[in-house]
């Protein structure tokens, strides 16, 4: 049998939503173009996200280039710590991820086993491609980065970014200055990342080159109560926790404040992000009953996050697919990012009453400091007098070594000081959406197919909102001027901001099928009546039901409906 997966990508590459990239060359696995009609699906489900977080959250839209240079990533871990597991089969000679086609032979937590435990669990399992035994292959760590070269000669190397949130932290200091030097605040980011995926068999849910949308929201580490809270303190939504996914128990369904009260979730802020992901997903199309949201297991959990789950939602063909991440990050990222920088990457916290403090002062001695480290010296006495100095001396981080200064270098004084506030190193709430996925989330779980008259009929159920046409309008016959009314309609519609789309060609029913297969939720159709009465046919696409309207409403109530403001069977 044909599975979902094989109609919805069928009906993607014929209509034009989506398609393999350079398909006259062979194609390349992990790139794919959106077609006319993918490319605006696509951007609808952006700007959704843009209403959330821009217009209502208040978190402004920065653009940051897609190439990095290499500090940046040297700061964020990416050139240390960014590669996956992989192996080469001794017989067929491709390229394997070694937790994927674990995973494929049922072996449990297979993305947290180490190379040698990959090696060991695969011994005895056959290459997924050419079926022959692995035996005990080398399982060695390869970096997803892209690299390149910057300017003539490649004097600088860059690296094409394998996610949009260093942009964001690395301008830190200027949005702060932005957002006027008070926490919290947030930007967020729509772009275009890059992941040399070892071996991408999954069409459009493991791709090398995506869309990702992530918002930083930075907060003060000992102010997690969200100020809007309360409009989702009484959302319900299906959570996986730790100790449900070790229990081997079914996610659970509670009000996000009993989830913050039990310690299911971290804090408030982590579940207003749960619960807008949750409304965000089901407001593009995704199928209700087919999400849940995983709490990270303390084994996959970065070290430095204090929670991170993800949206997940049920494909057919691959199972539960991860959609968006939210995690608490801490101060992990920008304080990375100060090492390296040397910037503060800091907020000063004013007091509402200025206090006084005993304060101890570390003072360099710059005549000693600069025969010994010449030009370095003043950068030297900074890093000096920001650090925590022992009895025999203290430590710096120069040129990401550990240099130790002997206590003779600097000075130590003790004074009473009148303290107006503080430096405070914001924590990091960041929820990252994978947009690629969620279309295809959208475009499966819009899929439908019933009978009608004896013909199979193939609909795409998307919200109106996403839909790529809104309203498509038939002339019943292209002649006793039928088809001008039907033109002035749809120049009346488009006016309004809507995209509409006029069709002559073949049979009404035809021309009701073809619209149905990608979505256009309404059609007009203008008869004969239409020139004796000035109404027309609106026909929703789900129900098929039909209704007359004046030509005159038409603009307005399509609007609403496409908004929601109108159910179709009160136009």
């Amino acid at each position: 049998m044909v599975d979902v997966y094989e109609k919805v990508i069928d009906l993607s590459r014929r209509r034009g939503f989506v398609w393999p990239s350079g398909e006259i060359y062979g194609s390349v696995a992990g790139f794919i173009d959106y077609g006319p009609l993918g490319a605006m699906m696509k951007r609808r489900i952006e700007d959704i996200w843009r209403d959330f977080y821009v217009v209502r959250e208040g978190y402004y839209e920065i653009e940051c280039p897609t190439i990095g240079i290499e500090p940046i990533y040297i700061a964020s871990g990416h050139i240390k710590g960014f590669s996956d597991k992989m192996f080469q089969c001794p017989h067929c000679n491709e390229f394997f991820r070694a937790d994927h086609v674990a995973e494929e032979y049922s072996i449990r937590n297979a993305s947290s086993l180490s190379k040698h435990g990959l090696m060991r669990a695969l011994t005895d399992q056959n290459c997924i491609s050419c079926k022959k035994p692995l035996g005990e292959v080398e399982v060695f760590d390869f970096n997803l980065m892209f690299n390149t070269s910057i300017g003539p000669g490649g004097s600088r190397k860059g690296y094409l970014r394998p996610e949009t949130a260093q942009g964001i932290f690395t301008d830190f200091g200027r949005l702060l200055r932005f957002y006027r030097d008070t926490l919290p605040f947030g930007t967020i980011q729509i772009g275009r990342s890059y992941r040399n995926e070892i071996s991408p068999r999954q069409g459009m849910i493991r791709l090398r080159e995506f869309t990702q949308a992530e918002a930083e929201i930075f907060v003060h580490p000992d102010q997690k109560d969200h100020p809007n809270f309360a409009r989702y303190a009484n959302y319900e939504m299906p959570l996986w926790g730790m100790d449900h996914q070790e229990g081997r128990l079914d996610p659970v369904v509670v009000p996000m404040s009993e989830a913050v009260e039990s310690g299911l979730v971290a804090n408030e802020y982590v579940a207003y992000y749960l619960a807008l992901t949750h409304e965000f997903m089901l407001k593009i199309g995704v199928d209700k009953d087919k999400i849940r949201f995983r709490q990270h297991l303390p084994d996959e959990r970065a070290h430095y996050a204090a929670d991170c789950w993800d949206a997940e939602y049920f494909s057919s063909r691959f199972g539960w697919v991860e959609a968006v991440g939210i995690a608490d990050r801490t101060d992990y990222d920008l304080e990375a990012h100060a090492k390296v920088s040397g910037e503060k990457m800091t907020v000063f916290i004013q007091y509402p009453e200025p206090r006084l403090e005993q304060k101890r002062t570390i003072v360099p001695k710059m005549g000693l400091l600069g025969p010994r480290f010449k030009t370095r010296a003043k950068e030297v006495g900074e890093k000096i007098a920001a650090s925590h100095p022992r009895e025999r001396g203290t430590y710096i981080i120069l040129d990401e070594e550990e240099v130790f200064i002997e206590r003779e270098l600097f000075d130590l004084r003790d004074e009473e000081v009148l303290v107006r506030g503080e430096e405070v190193r914001p924590h990091v709430i960041e929820p990252s959406y994978g947009i690629d996925r969620l279309c295809y989330a959208v475009l499966e779980h819009s899929f439908y197919q019933d009978d009608v008259e004896g013909e199979v009929r193939t609909v795409l159920r998307l919200p109106p909102i996403v839909a790529p046409v809104k309203v498509a309008v038939f002339p019943l016959m292209t002649r006793d001027g039928l088809e001008e009314i039907a033109r002035g309609i749809t120049d009346a519609i488009k006016k309004e901001g809507i995209l509409a789309e006029y069709d002559d060609s073949g049979a009404i029913g035809r021309r009701y099928r073809r619209q149905d297969e990608i979505g256009t939720p309404f059609a007009i159709t203008v008869d004969y009546d239409s020139k004796e009465d000035g109404t027309v046919t609106l026909r929703e696409r789900d129900s098929m039901q039909q209704i007359r309207l004046p030509i005159q409403d038409l603009p307005e109530t399509i609007r609403k409906l496409i908004k929601g403001e109108m159910q179709f069977n009160k136009a």
